[in-house]
């Protein structure tokens, strides 16, 4: 059936799209819904890629992925009801990442609701939690309006997910087009901290002798890695990296440190905590010396409460603020002798690695694998995990030399995010080196999009750890009390030849002189791949909090 409009006139689905293009949006991420088909049609009007899948909660990882690879608002249509309530701990991930993304959700017609029509259920009420916006169009006339309110929230710190729900009858009826120009948003922008607190910092900064940096995920959202490098390079402080900031001081740079994390935030005197919360992956704040100064630098106040006090707060822009301090700092000690402790530090940590680098073993120690694969990767790779035990070893030596170029759940640690995560990276940058590491249990949340990365020709490598357990559970619990249940899996699962079965192309590794041969024809097969790599299931990762 086709719909009939007025010159100027369009369907809700055409409005929602114009503005979507207006916005910059290049690709829709979804799974096809009745709901949805007028969305579509705009969309194919609008020239915005459509991108489908096989489960919704990999449209909402992939519309997170396009952002976390991007910095740009990545967009999700998932249809009423089930669609919606699917792609719920993609959305607590975004949140929890502080991605941003619009969610659009299909919705029964307003002028039947609660008369049971299909798929009848109120969104709002449970999406709301987790979004910085939430709202239900009353209207046709509504739309383009709450798009740009949707953006905006998604992309205002603290950045994240929004949601419009889209009742069918609004976005089957017809209004006008509107071709207002939007100004883009300037980088890194924002409000600036406390002149106080600013003053407060530089005398910190200026006394310190042994001062570090700490950045993380907010870092990176706000655009702040070129003043971080120029601060530490001109005060000469050590820099250590998690989440999303991995990459923004290259990893061989000489003040970039990682194995030597535990020494160095202990031994600060000073800790300048950038964009990156005191939660459990720094210990709730234990992390640091029982003495050391810690200043918080981020986009915005946190919404929980700092664990342990702190000497100066710094909320907003994070590259102006940075660069605030670089020029503001002057004199104070040398910092020679403490940057050469960490460097002793840090190499002899990578050379007792060298031998797990090295083993021989069959099945394959999760290390001698990671270092076979660092003969392969570009540069500019982007490496996205999605396991237990096989993605923390992979986050322990796994390097990265550009921003945006590691990917995993973060704090909200989700399984199956991987090949949504994979997706829109790979179709944001084509170019380059896209590689999905697997466990074999976060295979089975997400495995079918092997279908949707074959379909769409999109040739992302994926690289599995098969132990046949689930590995953070089975060791932890077999060490408090002699057994372990519901931690097994079937050893040895072929999943390289149900990837075959999907489209692309797979591969089985038993041994280690087998591996690199595997990886070569892999990144040469021209379609998704899989390289089902036997892993060894007595090796359980050892629980460092220097490491988390």
């Amino acid at each position: 059936m086709s719909i009939q409009t007025e010159p100027g006139a369009a369907h809700g689905g055409r409005l929602i799209a114009r503005r979507l293009r207006a916005h910059g949006v290049t690709k829709l991420f979804t799974l096809s819904g009745g709901h949805l088909f007028s969305l579509y049609d705009g969309c194919r009007e609008e020239g915005i890629d459509i991108v489908d899948v096989r489960h919704e909660q990999a449209a909402a990882f992939a519309a997170e992925g396009w952002a976390k690879v991007t910095r740009q608002p990545g967009v999700a249509a998932l249809t009423a009801g089930p669609g919606v309530t699917n792609a719920m701990s993609a959305i607590a991930s975004a949140q929890a990442n502080q991605s941003p993304m619009l969610v659009l959700g299909g919705r029964a017609p307003a002028m039947r609701w609660g008369m049971g029509s299909l798929q009848e259920i109120d969104h709002i009420p449970f999406v709301r939690p987790l979004t910085r916006f939430a709202t239900t169009a009353q209207s046709v006339d509504e739309l383009t309006g709450l798009i740009d309110d949707a953006m905006a929230a998604a992309q205002a710190p603290p950045s994240g997910p929004a949601f419009v729900d889209l009742p069918l009858d609004h976005v089957f009826a017809e209004g006008t087009l509107i071709d207002d120009e939007l100004d883009p948003p300037e980088r890194g922008a924002g409000t600036a901290p406390d002149p106080a607190q600013v003053e407060r910092a530089l005398a910190l900064l200026s006394e310190a002798e042994r001062p570090v940096i700490m950045a993380g995920t907010n870092l990176y959202w706000g655009h702040g890695e070129a003043a971080l490098l120029a601060l530490a390079q001109e005060l000469r402080v050590p820099v250590f990296l998690n989440g999303l900031a991995r990459g923004c001081v290259p990893a061989d740079h000489e003040l970039f440190f990682s194995r030597a994390r535990s020494k160095g935030l202990k031994g600060a005197d000073l800790a300048l905590v950038v964009g990156v919360p005191m939660d459990f992956r720094l210990g709730f704040g234990g992390s640091f010396g029982e003495e050391t100064e810690i200043v918080v630098l981020d986009r915005c106040e946190p919404q929980r409460a700092h664990p342990r006090e702190v000497a100066a707060e710094l909320y907003g822009a994070i590259g102006p603020t940075l660069e605030a301090l670089r020029e503001g700092a002057s004199g104070g000690p040398g910092h020679s002798a403490w940057i050469g402790d960490l460097r002793e530090e840090e190499d002899a940590r990578r050379a007792a690695e060298r031998e797990e680098l090295a083993d021989d073993r069959a099945p394959l120690h999760p290390m001698r694998l990671y270092a076979g694969l660092a003969e392969v990767l570009d540069r500019d790779a982007i490496l996205i995990g999605d396991g237990g035990d096989f993605v923390s070893y992979a986050g322990r030596v796994i390097d990265s030399y550009q921003p945006g170029c590691w990917l995993d759940p973060g704090p909200f640690g989700c399984l199956g995010a991987g090949p949504g995560y994979a997706l829109a990276a790979k179709l944001a940058h084509p170019g380059r080196q896209v590689v999905l590491l697997l466990g074999d249990g976060a295979f089975g949340f997400s495995g079918m999009e092997y279908d949707t990365l074959a379909r769409h020709g999109v040739d992302v490598v994926g690289v599995m750890g098969n132990n046949g357990i689930w590995g953070l559970e089975k060791h932890p619990m077999e060490s408090l009390y002699g057994y372990s249940v519901a931690a097994e899996l079937t050893p040895g699962t072929r999943y390289d030849t149900v990837v075959e079965a999907l489209g692309g192309h797979g591969e089985l590794v038993r041994q280690p002189g087998e591996l690199r041969g595997a990886l070569d024809r892999a990144f040469s097969a021209g379609r998704p791949a899989l390289v089902n790599v036997l892993t060894d299931p007595s090796v359980a990762y050892p629980r460092r909090s220097n490491l988390a």
